[in-house]
């Protein structure tokens, strides 16, 4: 039986959908005021084994500049020209539907075409992560996806290829040409290749860490990580931010520890890895969750300021990175160029429901 959710979980949703943000991913207050505000509720959540397997999976979300997205509000259909593109170049109308990321923003924007269409709970990245090249099934180079973004005007921009290198060139061109901000859709997979290709339970997963926060919002800094499954990585106040001099996307914010010992988050539009005292403690693909420590906000990267009181809790990143070397390596800390900061050990997982390969 699918998950009923309720007007009354948005605020959970959003919430838990902040956290897998791991200080990227955009504000989901936009959309989570569309959701309060919209009649259909509630809304089913199918898991990946209580849907057809054959039934054809469109992945929705926005991309881009996600503090664009606080001045240009998206239409009421944003997807609906990917869509009828999508359907055009396949020949199948989707039958069901999953975000790109369950996280951020885009968590929300995934669960809008749930009266249309089935909405699973599965998506293509189990956090929120900043490259069209990351999306799991193209990472896993499954064969027939297409790929389809607004370029601005009504345009469309469709790709057929399952190379990870070109869909993150091009797209990325097309979201520039539609002003920084776009929606976007891949197709060419069905219910069956979620199982092994996206990763399963994370919006489920949302909505438990949301609740949890919720409900130990106010509680100290070791209860709420706990609460939440995860781990305080340090605590205190934010003495500077710098950025990187041969890599503008990415900084370094250094924080005096409530305990004496020095902290840094390298960042690019998510938290990266977390350093004390020069020890690298925590690193992408695990979730790096920054939270200001009067009004307990869940805070953006760029959202961060000197002098700011923080606390810092990392979660288990998704199992589905961890379980072979070519999707690992799409999202450790090298992967954006950031040496010396991949760990040693492979992350801790999150529960998963994806069997891993005893054959890889």
């Amino acid at each position: 039986m699918p998950t009923i959710l309720e007007v009354a979980d948005v605020p959970a949703l959003a919430r838990g959908y902040e956290l897998l943000g791991s200080g990227g991913g955009g504000t989901t207050s936009i959309y989570e005021l569309n959701a309060r505000t919209s009649t259909q509720w509630p809304r089913p959540v199918f898991a990946v084994d209580e849907l057809d397997p054959a039934t054809p999976v469109v992945a929705i979300g926005m991309a881009g500049s996600a503090f664009l997205l606080t001045e240009r509000i998206p239409g009421e259909a944003p997807f609906a020209d990917l869509i009828s593109a999508a359907h055009r170049w396949t020949g199948t109308p989707p039958g069901a539907v999953c975000s790109i990321e369950a996280a951020g923003v885009n968590g929300l924007a995934g669960l809008s075409l749930a009266p249309e269409l089935s909405f699973v709970d599965a998506d293509l990245m189990g956090r929120a992560l900043p490259r069209m090249d990351q999306f799991s099934v193209f990472v896993d180079r499954l064969p027939g996806l297409v790929i389809a973004c607004g370029s601005g005007a009504g345009g469309v921009v469709v790709m057929e290829t399952s190379r990870p290198e070109d869909v993150e060139q091009v797209m990325r061109t097309a979201v520039v040409a539609a002003g920084g901000v776009s929606g976007v859709l891949a197709a060419g997979f069905c219910v069956a290749d979620l199982a092994e290709h996206a990763v399963v339970g994370t919006n489920m997963r949302a909505l438990e860490l949301g609740r949890a926060f919720l409900r130990h919002r106010d509680a100290s800094w070791a209860t709420l990580a706990e609460q939440l499954g995860g781990v305080l990585l340090g605590s205190g106040q934010v003495r500077q931010i710098e950025q990187d001099a041969s890599d503008p996307l990415s900084s370094t914010i250094e924080i005096d520890g409530d305990d004496g010992c020095v902290c840094r988050i390298v960042a690019r539009s998510e938290s990266l890895a977390f350093m004390k005292d020069g020890v690298v403690v925590a690193a992408s693909p695990e979730v790096i969750v920054m939270v200001e420590q009067v009004s307990r906000r869940i805070l953006q990267v760029d959202e961060l300021s000197r002098l700011a009181d923080v606390a810092v809790i990392s979660l288990a990143g998704p199992a589905w990175w961890s379980q072979r070397p070519h999707r690992i390596a799409r999202v450790r800390p090298s992967a954006y160029g950031l040496d010396g900061l991949d760990p040693v050990a492979v992350p801790p997982a999150s529960p998963s429901r994806i069997a891993e390969d005893p054959d890889d």
